[in-house]
């Protein structure tokens, strides 16, 4: 049996509408499921949990976005049951990165038909994440996205933050250790990741893979305010690895220290002066 969990928050109500097309087909093909529903922050990660311990569980299916496929995971990690995602949030960024299709449907067949493979989950702290967690720039435009997701779906809230934060941003002084060297420095942003796209599909990390045993790092040192729209081109076509301003490294731990820091980790802000990051190798099942 497949438990699908659904946000109905998630994409302004488009994953209900989702979550009733999967009903649709999985009864015509007379395939047992049960449809979940979240009610609150985390409840997804409890809904998860419960679902891995009933007998015949052939896996948790997240339907909404980044955040709901983040919770299920988190509900699924050491259980040995796999995770499969619906993209019906706004952003739905890592399935980018592990080539789940982008449409529900289709998504759905991948997981009817295929067979679960390990990924990699890092870790943050206490915590665990799928995708990128950063700080600058980044965390900066994330904030006036989530106004604009209020409104918008899809890449537009990040386009309407990446504008906004261009105005107002200011740069964030980071001490980071990497492969036993610190260094300290102002940057514009500074990405830990084991996915490679941030805000509805901009590729930050772009050589990042789930499934390397690796995280990827990505510093760009800060630059004038004035200077930063001429390489928004560059980071929107994948290329900020080859900014003259950009330092990429593959790194199985890492840590940043910065006071009063924020770091956007998979789509939620956080506040910390401490981020020590490691990669647990395969630690999640996935269809993909």
């Amino acid at each position: 049996m497949y438990t699908f969990i659904v946000n109905p928050a998630a994409g302004n109500g488009y994953a209900l509408k989702i979550g009733q097309q999967i009903v649709n087909v999985l009864q015509e093909r007379n395939i047992p499921y049960e449809i979940l529903h979240t009610t609150a922050p985390e409840h997804a990660v409890e809904l998860a949990k419960d679902a891995s311990a009933k007998a015949g569980c052939q896996g948790v299916i997240a339907v909404g976005g980044d955040g709901t496929a983040y919770e299920v995971a988190c509900g699924l990690l050491d259980t040995g049951v796999p995770l499969g995602i619906i993209p019906a949030g706004t952003g739905n960024d890592f399935i980018k990165t592990v080539n789940i299709p982008k449409k529900p449907m289709e998504a759905l067949e991948r997981i009817l038909q295929g067979a679960p493979r390990p990924v990699d989950v890092g870790r943050l702290n206490n915590r665990v994440f799928l995708n990128v967690c950063g700080t600058g720039f980044d965390e900066q435009t994330l904030e006036y996205t989530l106004a604009a997701k209020k409104y918008a779906r899809g890449i537009l809230p990040y386009l309407i933050g990446l504008i906004r934060a261009i105005f107002s941003y200011k740069p964030v002084h980071v001490a980071f250790t990497v492969d036993g060297e610190t260094q300290e420095r102002d940057v514009l942003l500074c990405s830990v990741a084991n996915g490679c796209f941030i805000g509805g599909g901009i590729p930050v990390c772009p050589d990042a893979k789930a499934d390397d045993g690796l995280m990827d790092m990505v510093i760009v040192e800060t630059k004038p305010r004035w200077k930063i729209p001429f390489y928004l081109p560059g980071l929107l076509m994948g290329k900020i690895n080859q900014f003259k301003i950009t330092t990429h490294k593959r790194c199985k731990d890492m840590s940043i220290v910065s006071k009063g820091m924020r770091l956007n980790v998979d789509g939620e802000i956080l506040a910390m002066d401490r981020a020590d990051f490691s990669i647990l190798p395969g630690k999640l099942l996935l269809y993909w």
